[in-house]
């Protein structure tokens, strides 16, 4: 059983036992339809084992402990909104949820320690620099690494499906290494930047087609390094393009070069956003379908948190290029999850945006409400608006 806590953190920083009227205040956030979800984002009860995660089809919220990958994205949803409002009841609300994302700093059997940890301590650690926040980092981090093969250059991703492969490095991985290169920054230790840059070397090395997009999960040999297999956990096959898949390798080189300047990577992030915005199946309204070559397109369901991800990297690329197209593309992404055809509308829940595609395969969370939608398009608002250009 959970613990929980009821209401939500006043402004004064004191946790009151439910404010709803503080939650239903007016928050401008993006526009009135995005602005009309915040007092659903602001009331959620705080529980430890309660992280939202998704909206179930018969409309109750998916909940889920600190150990699921997505945890971290609500309180870091909230801190996107404090950075976009200034308002500490984010804040303050967020704070709330940090104990119990703390435990995962030793989860040594998973590499979504970026995800967990960093998506929300990371995040409050940035605002605050709280030494206790900031060993929490550093102690994630250090897990982390002991996922790195030295032999292979990569962090193992996943430890289950033995029978499929035997070292997975999947392209999602890309978005931990923002935890490893900030502890490197925070301690001075240089050995989390230089596995952050081998696993960045080696997935734009193996993970990328001539046509520069990417496979979704590379088999290594954990002896010789080798890349054995090319396979697809999520895609719909091992060629096609998983649209999330994309935007994880956008944002994750974009970043890289961030923390490096390494031009390497810009370059990269460049080829796989001509890649991205050139795609001939992509939808007027830039919602990519959650696999560009699934076959029921132009029916095929749209995946928004691919779409979140390609505006947020957009934006941050933009500032590093000033290519023009890079910001028109992304401004063109928020003006349509901006739409009422994006927004949930009318339910109880802890969530913005709908029409997000999680598993496909697996035929779960197909056209929902996800919390890291939310997350990265909270996060490119954000961006635009600290760009001050007119859109």
């Amino acid at each position: 059983m959970g613990i929980v806590l009821f209401g939500c953190a006043a402004s004064n920083g004191n946790n009151t036992g439910g404010d709803t009227a503080k939650a239903n205040e007016h928050y401008e956030i993006w526009n009135s339809s995005v602005d009309a979800r915040v007092p659903n984002m602001l009331k959620y009860k705080v529980d430890s084992v309660s992280f939202p995660r998704s909206l179930e089809k018969d409309g109750v919220t998916r909940k889920r402990p600190s150990k699921d990958w997505t945890c971290g994205f609500y309180p870091g949803s909230l801190i996107q909104m404090f950075h976009i409002t200034g308002d500490s009841i984010f804040l303050d609300q967020a704070n709330l949820w940090l104990p119990y994302v703390e435990k995962e700093q030793w989860n040594a059997g998973t590499h979504d320690m970026g995800f967990k940890v960093f998506c929300s301590i990371g995040e409050a650690y940035k605002v605050s620099k709280n030494k206790h926040l900031e060993e929490v980092l550093l102690q994630s981090a250090k897990t982390l690494s002991t996922r790195f093969n030295p032999e292979v250059g990569c962090i193992k991703s996943w430890d289950f499906g033995q029978d499929r492969w035997t070292y997975p490095v999947i392209i999602d991985n890309m978005m931990n290494l923002e935890l490893l290169f900030e502890a490197s920054l925070i301690s001075g230790d240089s050995s989390f930047h230089d596995i952050a840059v081998s696993h960045a070397e080696n997935t734009m090395q193996n993970h990328y087609r001539e046509d520069n997009s990417c496979y979704h999960v590379l088999d290594y040999n954990p002896k010789t390094g080798e890349v054995e297999n090319f396979l697809t956990h999520q895609g719909l096959n091992v060629n096609s393009v998983w649209s999330r898949g994309q935007g994880w390798g956008l944002y994750g080189f974009t970043m890289c070069y961030r923390y490096t300047k390494d031009e390497r990577f810009l370059k990269h992030a460049q080829k796989i956003a001509s890649f991205i915005m050139n795609q001939p199946n992509m939808p007027e309204d830039k919602v990519p379908y959650w696999d560009m070559h699934a076959p029921k397109i132009p029916n095929a369901f749209r995946d928004v948190s691919s779409a979140s991800i390609y505006a947020s990297a957009l934006y941050e690329l933009y500032t590093y290029t000033n290519e023009d197209a890079y910001l028109i593309y992304a401004d063109e992404i928020l003006t349509s999850l901006g739409n009422e055809q994006y927004v949930l509308n009318n339910i109880d829940a802890p969530f913005i945006l709908d029409h997000s595609t999680g598993d496909w395969p697996k035929n779960d969370e197909i056209d929902t409400s996800i919390a890291y939608a939310d997350y990265y398009f909270l996060e490119a608002i954000k961006r635009r608006k600290s760009l001050e250009i007119n859109m």
